[in-house]
């Protein structure tokens, strides 16, 4: 006995609660997925509504729903027109055999009718509900006549043109519905008039229901409370009390003593929707509320147990509705939290899409660069060796093949033929064509022909070099694009991130401004902060019409810098074009320093086109770039060499690519693009507008100077002009500005412009340090001044100089203290 019990418990042990769980899931989710395939795909769905729009009628006796139904199905699924013909048939036999004729007579005329019709008017949709309303008059008219023994009132008329009138609404309205119940691929979201056109079909639908009584309870009274509960509990009170509004008229529209259940469906639906955070017990309690404030004061029809017995079922089928039914359903609806986040989905995934795409465009860059740096730098043995046995190769063709000793050299005395060839080919090489008398008299003793093989080595040597020196040059060109292709990989990667950041989420800082600035007394409309990263703030505002008071500069952004922690400024803003508008105000970061620029330039001997081009460019929201370029010699051919060099420059610059490889990329345009020795100089300043860092290349140009007070700096690097050769390094000299500083940056015609002046660079210092002025346009014009002075008035060369100035970015404003919400980020 004991051991049976055992074995009892163990089996019980044994059962898998989780795979049991598993498989009813699975099991659920295929009559799921075959109910769908048999009412959506196939359309048996069309049977059902057709059934009940087909019994369904209005202020008792107009039925328009009929042929607006068969006419939608008709144009959208016509080979599903005849299931819901069916359904409708199969609805109007339950009201009476007229109905049942009228409906089959009118989808008949309509279809043999409409058939003729197609055959001259192209755009059929548009004209669709406009002949359905002349079909039903028509055949209205018709029954009305053949139904009252010849005798047609006016009345009969004006009933006839209303249940047309309303057949041309509802087609509009089924044109937009249906789709959304049959098809089976769905949108991802619908549109306000789809959502009132599907709670417009749905009422319709329960209208055919009307009469229906299941233990004294209303079947219509249970399934428009249902379907008030669920869009409340879907969508909020909005979409709630919005269906609650529709279906109570509806309803009212069929049966004129149901008025009431428009004011309690609405009601449900507002309250239902407000206590939605509740979940389901929130919404049915808001429907238990609105059942019995209208039960006790409103006039109902049957007794207020009955009615809260009604609403009682309606919750019974919340709670038996799915959750996933419930949350697909939200997801099309605007406005709810289930579609915000659908479209987040879809959005970050258009997102991810988008960087995988950039990603492995800046792979291929990558593997691009790698496969054209993979060349030998330094030659190995067994290459070298190769290339001393191609020339010897094609020496001894040109000498020994035809000698009569070959084999005595070669096959004999191989070895020494050979290092004898070689000694040659050095002492050619080295000797500028000549070779030693030693090696001179070694080869005439051991060679017949040795003026013809020392002649034949000079000769073999010249083609060698060459090909020596044009596989250098490829190597050199393929390590340059090396370098740009890594470079915009480095460019394409950083994007690809910059995609892939999510905009972070400020609810509590974008509350926290709200209310510092209307405790101050600002109105504010909305704030949406895109970033509180450290010199990177960006902030939008809507804030009401100013009336050109500029409330946005004096007082909103030094609040935020007092918010934030850093001086904020109005970047942007676009006022409202009339008084009850609303301003749109972006705030951004300070520079924590600016620049200021002035520059004196002139053309030799007084020209109108100089050799010399500067630029000063704006490299995102925090460098600042300074750049002189002198062409080679002076005139039109110069300055176009210099404005191409820095037009480039900016391009490439401003497109992100590192400073070094920018400038390695437009030398190997201006070697590569010409024959001619065109040669430029590009003197290039970057300066960090947040640490007032600065970098300095320097490509053939003159020194650059620094004034910290009565102190002057003198800035170099040795480079050669962009042009000359293919590959150089760029040396970077870095340094480390203040505010008050002046940068002096200048061309060649003014560093060594001073005439009878032997050392340039304490020349330069000494008149730098004794200008007394800060102003940057007077320091450019009184060394410029004092350089031509030099020359007796004359100006020998071309002549630019660049002054900046750095200081501190102080707002206009002083920043405004609000307490406690000081440095929300």
């Amino acid at each position: 006995m004991e051991k049976a019990e055992r074995t009892m418990m163990e089996t019980v042990r044994n059962v898998e609660l989780g795979e049991t769980k598993i498989g009813l899931t699975k099991g659920l989710q295929i009559f799921q997925t075959k109910m769908e395939v048999f009412f959506l795909q196939k359309g048996f769905i069309l049977v059902l509504i057709g059934f009940l729009l087909g019994r369904a009628l209005i202020l008792s006796h107009l039925t328009p729903f009929s042929l607006p139904f068969f006419a939608a199905v008709y144009m959208i699924r016509r080979d599903k027109a005849p299931l819901a013909l069916i359904g409708l048939l199969a609805g109007a036999v339950t009201l009476s055999i007229g109905s049942i004729v009228f409906t089959f007579a009118a989808s008949v005329i309509f279809l043999i009718s409409f058939r003729l019709f197609m055959q001259f008017k192209s755009n059929t949709v548009k004209a669709l509900p406009f002949f359905v309303l002349f079909t039903s008059f028509i055949v209205k008219c018709v029954f009305l006549y053949v139904q009252q023994n010849q005798i047609f009132t006016v009345y009969d008329g004006v009933m006839a043109g209303v249940e047309a009138a309303l057949g041309l609404i509802l087609t509009l309205i089924f044109m937009q519905s249906i789709p959304l119940l049959s098809m089976h691929k769905r949108k991802k979201s619908l549109k306000t008039e789809e959502v009132v056109s599907l709670i417009i079909m749905l009422a319709s639908v329960m209208t055919g229901t009307i009469g229906w009584t299941l233990y004294d309870l209303s079947i219509e009274h249970i399934l428009s409370r249902y379907l008030v509960l669920l869009f409340a509990f879907v969508a909020g009170a909005t979409v709630g009390s919005t269906v609650g509004v529709v279906t109570g008229l509806i309803f009212s529209l069929a049966n004129v003593s149901s008025f009431y259940q428009m004011s309690l469906l609405a009601f449900s639906g507002l309250l239902g929707g407000l206590l939605k955070e509740g979940k389901r017990t929130g919404t049915a309690a808001g429907l238990l509320i609105a059942t019995l404030l209208i039960g006790m004061y409103g006039e109902t029809e049957g007794s207020l147990m009955q009615t809260i017995y009604e609403s009682c079922a309606a919750i019974f089928l919340l709670y038996l509705t799915p959750q996933n039914l419930a949350a697909k359903l939200a997801k099309h609806i605007p406005g709810t939290p289930e579609y915000a986040q659908e479209q987040q989905h879809y959005m970050r995934k258009i997102r991810d899409v988008t960087a995988n795409r950039v990603e492995q465009f800046s792979s291929v860059f990558q593997a691009l660069s790698k496969s054209f740096s993979q060349y030998d730098e330094k030659k190995d043995s067994d290459y070298e060796d190769h290339e001393l046995d191609m020339f010897m190769s094609n020496v001894t063709e040109k000498t020994c093949q035809t000698c009569f000793k070959k084999d005595h050299c070669w096959s004999r005395n191989f070895e020494e033929t050979y290092e004898l060839m070689k000694t040659v080919m050095y002492e050619v090489e080295t000797g500028e064509g000549a070779i030693s008398h030693r090696t001179s008299r070694e080869l005439d003793k051991h060679c017949v022909k040795a003026q013809k093989v020392q002649d034949a080595v000079q000769k073999e040597l010249t083609y060698f070099q060459a090909n020596q020196k044009l596989k250098k040059q490829v190597q050199e060109s393929r390590k340059l694009v090396a370098d740009q292709l890594l470079g915009v990989s480095e460019v394409m990667g950083d994007f690809a991130r910059e995609i892939q950041r999510e905009r972070e989420n400020h609810h509590k800082q974008e509350e926290s401004i709200l209310e510092a600035l209307e405790e101050f007394g600002i109105e504010i409309e909305g704030v949406e902060i895109y970033s509180l990263e450290q010199g990177n703030v960006d902030i939008d505002m809507t804030i009401p019409y100013c009336q050109g008071r500029g409330e946005c500069e004096k007082l909103i952004a030094p609040m935020l810098s007092d918010i934030t922690g850093e001086s904020i400024i109005v970047q942007k803003e676009e006022c409202a074009k009339y008084p009850n508008g609303f301003c749109q105000v972006t705030f951004r970061s300070a520079k924590a320093f600016v620049v200021d620029t002035a520059v004196a330039h002139a053309a030799k001997g007084g020209g109108l086109v100089s050799g010399d081009c500067y630029s000063t460019i704006e490299l995102g929201p925090g460098k600042f770039a300074i750049a002189i370029s002198d062409g080679m010699g002076n005139g039109e051919r110069a300055h176009h060499e210099s404005n191409e060099t820095l037009r480039l420059l900016q391009k490439i610059l401003q497109s992100g690519i590192e400073e070094k490889v920018a400038i390695k990329s437009i030398n190997s345009v201006l070697s590569l693009r010409t024959t001619d020795e065109i040669f430029s100089t590009l003197d290039l300043a970057m300066i960090d507008l947040q640490d007032a860092s600065v970098k300095f290349l320097k490509i053939g140009s003159t020194p650059s100077f620094v004034k910290r007070g009565d102190k002057v700096f003198k800035i170099e690097a040795s480079n050669l002009p962009m042009g000359i050769i293919q590959d150089f390094d760029v040396d970077v000299v870095s340094d480390q500005l203040k505010a008050g500083d002046l940068l002096i940056m200048m061309s060649d015609g003014v560093f060594e412009g001073p005439k009878h002046i032997e050392n340039y660079d304490a020349w330069m210092k000494r008149k730098i340090r004794e200008i007394q002025t800060e102003d940057p346009q007077e320091i450019a014009d009184l060394i410029m001044e004092e350089v031509i002075r030099t020359r007796s008035g004359s100006i020998e060369d071309d002549m630019t100089i660049v002054v900046a100035t750095i200081k501190h970015n102080t707002p206009k404003w002083a920043s405004i203290p609000v307490g406690k919400y000081k440095y929300i980020s």
